[in-house]
């Protein structure tokens, strides 16, 4: 899988270089996920999600004040650990972009962002749902999906009202993301009446949960709340049925993906989770852009490439109403920002957040990912 992505980014280096010999400029894109590591099929979903747009921007034409433009995408891999994020972004800070789409996680969204501000670089980010990235009072930080401040509410009211819900173990993989969303559910969840028999943690390499879900089962909840993602996720899905627990196994965007099933196994048909923007089937675009990807890639998107697509067209909008490449006058454009994308309609709240955010609520049934509620916010 990682030979295919890097033949395909190969081959559409190569495409764009042979567009750049009729460009009057060459205007780099950044996009940051992992791309090696546990998480890295999200990362190259992603990524591919952006390329899509980028050669898309290419073969339509792009003029910006007055000159003919070639997009370049500079895909960068920060393996999902904050320490690798920072010297990434860096990487593309020097890379001169224009614009970045990343990072994917909220832990590494968040140490990278202060580069970025400090180059006055627009980073929008096509997954990072922990409110503190965008409440760190940066004119730089962009994001394309919901918070965990509604995320994690919008899941535990579900799993109060359409699956009887009462008792929930929460357990969490000690990341930004991971710990974020946990503390969001079990916060709506106690208001919601409903009670935290038990609050874990674990961490976001780990393997083997039966320690913990041996303890779980003892306490007999309805439910088991995991913040993390599909990796850790899925065989803590799985290690739970093979123990027999009878609680449903609630998450969020980042165990809610096609790949799921591949990891839980059968389990998967326990799982409830949400998505931190509107379902693939209910986007304006979502299905014409389904196809495209396929055609492209041929293989299924996983969740975020809808939204590195829409984030690089959000670039280029705001380099069209600037009328300008320099990446301070695209940042300037991005608060006027008003796009009509594949996700729908997209603006910006004062802090970079979007203004038309949703929710979307998930289960599997004989390992396909089924859509059961949307909440709009």
């Amino acid at each position: 899988m990682i030979r295919n992505t890097a033949t395909s980014i190969a081959a559409a280096i190569g495409m764009a270089c042979a567009l750049c010999a009729h460009a009057d400029e060459i205007v780099r894109i950044g996009h940051v996920a992992p791309l090696t590591g546990a998480i890295s099929h999200l990362g190259k979903d992603s990524e591919n999600g952006a390329l899509l747009a980028v050669e898309e921007v290419n073969a339509k034409g792009l003029v910006v004040a007055g000159k003919k433009v070639t997009l370049q995408l500079d895909p960068q891999d920060d393996a999902g650990d904050p320490r690798t994020a920072t010297q990434v972004a860096q990487r593309l800070v020097d890379d001169k972009v224009a614009g970045v789409v990343g990072h994917l996680n909220s832990g590494t969204s968040i140490p990278a962002s202060r580069i970025y501000r400090d180059a006055g670089i627009v980073q929008i980010s096509q997954a990072a749902t922990n409110p503190a990235y965008t409440k760190q009072g940066f004119n730089t930080t962009y994001r394309v999906v919901a918070t965990d401040a509604q995320q994690g509410p919008a899941l535990a009211a579900y799993a109060a009202k359409n699956l009887g819900i009462r008792t929930v173990a929460v357990v969490d993989d000690s990341t930004a993301y991971g710990q974020g969303l946990a503390t969001e559910f079990e916060s709506a969840a106690k208001a919601l009446g409903l009670k935290i028999v038990s609050r874990d943690a674990t961490n976001d390499k780990a393997i083997d949960f039966r320690a913990i879900l041996t303890k779980i089962k003892g306490e007999n909840p309805d439910a088991v709340m995991y913040g993390g993602m599909d990796a850790t996720g899925g065989p803590l899905a799985k290690q739970a049925k093979q123990l027999g627990l009878r609680a449903k196994i609630l998450s969020g965007d980042g165990v809610c993906s096609t790949d799921l099933p591949k990891l839980a196994g059968a389990a998967s048909d326990n799982v409830v989770c949400s998505e931190a923007g509107i379902a693939l089937e209910k986007m304006p675009g979502g299905a014409s852009f389904a196809q495209k990807y396929a055609a492209r890639f041929h293989q299924p998107l996983q969740v975020y490439a809808p939204f590195s697509y829409d984030a690089v067209y959000i670039i280029v909008d705001a380099m069209k109403r600037a009328d300008s490449t320099a990446p301070g006058k695209i940042l300037a454009a991005m608060p006027a920002t008003d796009f009509h994308g594949v996700i729908g309609e997209t603006s910006f709240t004062s802090q970079g957040d979007v203004k038309h955010g949703a929710i979307s609520i998930f289960s599997y049934k004989d390992g396909k990912k089924t859509l059961l509620d949307v909440v709009r916010l």
